[in-house]
Parts: structure tokens; sequence; C-alpha cells
């Protein structure tokens, strides 16, 4: 059990790379990208969403042809090509340059986390029970990245200026490229999920619920991710404040699957994914409410504890409800859901700020995509019994 939860653990580098770097650190960039390059916020928040569409197209790549070459291969290739593409972007300062590479690390990320997502049920085949343990341990490695990313990233700008965000993005590719190595010894230990036999055929019907949820689920998280450090730095917050929001919430992430559990494994249908999101919801309506830093540090506490326990609720549930060779496909598709979702929300919130002078408005729709993700979820039946 030791050596498989050793293995989950390494390969959790993946979302560290895929989700923390790759996109949630943009977050604490963005401030000094936008000063130094000069940026309305529409102009910041389309680095997100191109970077949404790249996981839109990684996740439609992935759909198409995991099932004939297979999740240990997409996920190499994903830890490859995402932590390359972060060290080139800290090589460049032209827009269109930065919104390619964020299109590359899309694709690659969404590799990471689909075929990590699938490979991760799958680390002790002979103890099935485990699975929900090794999903949430390999969903919580965002955790370790949002820390590494939240007690560097910050102190180095504080003392460099906002000129130097080139130089975090390197840092993040070297970091990413060491972790590859490991997340991909950590998959080939791995019995590739659809070599057990079975139908890998699945229908999407008697899960709309779980569907729509996560949906919702997209479009209202990725702006408090993407916008909730500019919030901060406009109320007057500190490198200091910053850093503790910052590593708070990732420590919450890193100990959600513990915190979630019992639930995981006990609770049936949506309602794993229905308390995800109510717990979302209050995080992301605290700052709404107060500025104070321990307003602060609740919500991104709140926050971390159900951001990558959203996804992870998510692949429990496609794994008692389908067959190992249907997995990574089923991930695939709500996948490339919840990367369309991605796509309008960093934008749309940039566009209502620029329009309101405000993120106020953006992250009260956020906090309220959320609710109605919860209720949703509610409804969603249990499809394995």
């Amino acid at each position: 059990m030791w050596r498989g939860l050793l293995i989950a653990f390494l390969l959790s580098f993946g979302p560290a790379v895929s989700n923390s770097f790759a996109r949630f650190a943009y977050a604490l960039l963005l401030p000094a990208m936008r000063e130094d390059l000069q940026w309305n916020w529409s102009q910041a928040g389309a680095l997100n969403t191109v970077n949404a569409f790249g996981y839109l197209l990684g996740a439609l790549l992935v759909r198409g042809v995991v099932n004939h070459t297979g999740n240990r291969r997409l996920f190499c290739a994903g830890m490859v090509l995402t932590s390359l593409a972060l060290l080139a972007t800290g090589f460049t300062r032209d827009i269109t340059a930065l919104m390619t590479l964020r299109v590359l690390t899309g694709v690659g990320g969404a590799a990471i986390f689909i075929c990590g997502g699938a490979l991760s049920g799958n680390v002790l085949p002979q103890r099935p029970a485990m699975a929900t343990t090794t999903i949430g341990v390999f969903f919580a490695g965002g955790g370790l990245g949002l820390m590494l990313s939240g007690a560097v990233l910050p102190p180095m700008l504080d003392a460099q200026g906002p000129a130097a965000w080139p130089l975090a993005w390197r840092e993040m590719g070297l970091a990413g490229l060491v972790m590859a190595a490991a997340a991909i010894w950590a998959a080939l230990q791995i019995e590739e999920p659809g070599a057990a036999a079975g139908s890998a055929r699945w229908r999407l019907a008697p899960m709309a619920a779980e569907f729509t949820a996560y949906a919702l689920f997209a479009v209202g998280y990725i702006g408090y991710m993407t916008f909730v450090i500019a919030w901060m730095r406009a109320q007057g917050a500190s490198t200091g404040e910053v850093v503790a929001v910052w590593c708070l919430l990732g420590l919450a992430t890193w100990i959600a699957p513990w915190v979630w559990r019992v639930p995981a494994e006990r609770w049936r249908g949506g309602r794993p994914l229905a308390a995800v999101l109510a717990t979302l919801t209050i995080g992301a309506a605290l700052p709404l409410f107060s500025t104070h830093l321990l307003a602060l540090l609740a919500s991104a506490f709140l926050f971390g504890l159900g951001m990558f326990s959203a996804p992870s609720s998510v692949g429990g549930f496609i794994k008692r409800a389908l067959p190992k060779p249907a997995w990574g496909s089923a991930m695939a598709t709500f996948t490339a859901m919840f990367a369309a979702g991605q796509i309008g929300g960093p934008v749309a919130i940039g566009w209502l700020a620029d329009l309101t002078g405000s993120l106020r408005g953006g992250l009260a729709v956020s906090a309220g995509l959320l609710a109605m993700g919860a209720l949703a979820a509610l409804t969603q039946r249990e499809l394995g019994d």
C-alpha cells in the first residue's frame, strides 16, 4: 500500500505543473505583467482564456486518441510539453507569442489532468477500495504547486519589481521539468486502465446532472482563481498577505483529500460534488463582504478545500459508474466541457471590471454560478449500484 501511495504522490506532480504552475500561478504574476506590459483587464483575462482554449483542444484530442494511445503515453507527453512551454514563456514579451505558449500549456495540461486522473484510480488495482484515496492524492498535488509558487513568486517580484515576471516563468519551467521526470516514472509503474477486459462504451445522459454541475464549477471557479490576487492588491494587500493567502489556499488543497475522504467513499450520486461546490461558494463569496485578512484567509482555506476536490469527486463518480476502459474517455469528455466553461470566464470578468472599474461584480457572478452548480449536483443519482 505504501508503495502505491508513493506512486500516487509522485503522479500528483502532474497537477502541480499543469494547474498550479501553468494556470493558477498566472494570478500571482498578473498584476506584475499587467503593469510591465501595460495591459487592460480584458487583455490580462485573455491569457487565461487562451489557456482554457488550449485545454479544450487537448481534452478533445485526448478523447479521440486515448483508447488507442493509452493514458500513460499521453500523460508523459503532456508533462514534457507543459514544462517546456512554461520555460519558453519566460523568454518573450510579445503578447501573441505569450498566448501561443498559453495554448500549448493548456493542451499539455489537459493530457496530464485527464490521463493522470484515469491512472490514479488504478494505482492499486488489487485494492479497489483505495481508488478514492489515490485519486484524491493525485488531484491534491495541485496544492503542492500552489504552496511553492505562493512562497517564491510574490517575494521575488516584490524584491526585483514587475519586470522580473519572465524569471518567474523560467523558474516554474525548470521546476516542471524536474517534477516531470518523477511523475513520468510514477506513470510507468501503473497498469493501463484500458487493459482490463470490458467495454469502453458509455452514455452521458444518465450523468447529465453531474455534467451540468461540473460545467457551472468550471465557469465559476476560474474567475476567483484568475483575479483574487489582483482584487487583494487593489484593496491594498501587502506581499506578506498575498503569500499567506496563496499558501493557505495550497495547504487546504493538500489536506482536502483527508477532509473529504468519508463523503467521497460513503456518499452516493452527486452529493460529494454538491458539498464541495457549496464550500467553494462560501469561499468565493467571503471577499465580497470583507477584505479583512482573516476573511481572505478563510476564503482561501475554503476555496482550497474545494478546488481540486471537485474534479476528484467527478473522477470518483466516473470510477464507480463505468468500467475501467471507459474512464479515460469519460474523463476527457467531462474535461472538454470543463475547458469550454473556462474559456469565457476570465475575459467576461475582465470586461466587466473594465466596464465598472471594479472586480467585485465578476467575483459575485463566480460565487453565484458555484451555488447553482451545488444545487444541480444534488439531483444526480448513483449509477454504479
